[in-house]
């Protein structure tokens, strides 16, 4: 495998910041080596620095979009943590759709977002804990559902809902995995019903959010882990704007909002925490 100098490495952060706003460490030179090994082969550079000036100078973009889909993380899995989706069914969900109904007379449309979505997994998760939750009367409601991603890859097969049998078994119990997606040759795919839920677009966190309009409750989580401090305090600025006046921000259970943002205020329900926005 061939090694990033610490020129190139410092450079290639500086890239990396540039094209997706992930802030490398100093000693992260692995990450770079290994994820990119794959696209030097096959574009036959001798160099990281090579790769580097071929990604500046491709008009097309494709090699910049190739490193995006390398470098992103997209470590994810079904039900993550389990408590967000706890706080979902037991607690979110009926309080938003009691208040719509109250407020309206009438059921209005819950939209919910979750940013850099990954594959999917957690854009499913939240469809099928709507689906259980509502179960017959799911046709009463109208729930949008979209999930962002900044690589095309993961937009892709998030959008086709195609696993395997190791990503499958992380996370999601057997009678879901009966009841909510359809087995093939090359692994499992989520039921026509439940894809039908959601839609997928692509999103840099960094750019405007003002297209994907206002949403009742956000997912972002484990991604301004990524970020630098004054780049966190930016995105939950746009987080802020998008959301509903009474909407529910979820994220990491290893995350806080506290130093960075005085714009939400913590909720502890179920031994676990969703923020709103302040009052």
């Amino acid at each position: 495998m061939i090694k990033i100098t610490p020129q190139e490495y410092q450079s290639f952060c500086k890239y990396v910041y540039d094209i997706c706003g992930i802030t490398l460490a100093p000693n992260q030179s692995y990450l770079i080596e290994t994820r990119l090994s794959q696209l030097m082969k096959k574009l036959e550079c001798k160099s990281f620095g090579e790769l580097l000036s071929r990604s500046k100078s491709d008009i097309s973009k494709k090699t910049e979009q190739e490193i995006i889909d390398a470098i992103t993380t997209n470590e994810t899995y079904f039900f993550r943590d389990k408590a967000p989706f706890d706080l979902l069914q037991f607690k979110i969900l009926p309080d938003l759709i009691d208040r719509r109904t109250l407020a309206s007379g009438r059921t209005m449309p819950i939209k919910i977002w979750s940013a850099a979505c990954s594959f999917g997994q957690e854009v499913y998760s939240i469809a099928i804990t709507i689906k259980e939750l509502l179960g017959d009367d799911l046709s009463k409601y109208h729930f949008s559902i979209v999930g962002t991603d900044i690589s095309d890859e993961a937009i892709a097969k998030a959008s086709y809902g195609l696993y395997n049998q190791f990503e499958v078994e992380r996370g999601l119990p057997p009678n879901k995995l009966r009841l909510y997606f359809d087995q093939y040759d090359k692994g499992w795919r989520v039921k026509d019903e439940i894809r039908a839920m959601v839609s997928f677009r692509k999103q840099n966190l960094f750019g405007s959010f003002a297209a994907l309009g206002k949403f009742d409750i956000i997912f972002c989580r484990n991604v301004a882990i990524y970020f630098s401090q004054p780049d966190k305090v930016k995105l939950y600025e746009k987080i802020a704007a998008a959301l509903a006046p009474d909407g529910y921000l979820l994220i990491g259970a290893q995350e806080s909002l506290t130093g960075i943002t005085k714009l939400f205020e913590p909720h502890r329900y179920l031994r676990s925490i969703y923020y709103q926005l302040s009052r």
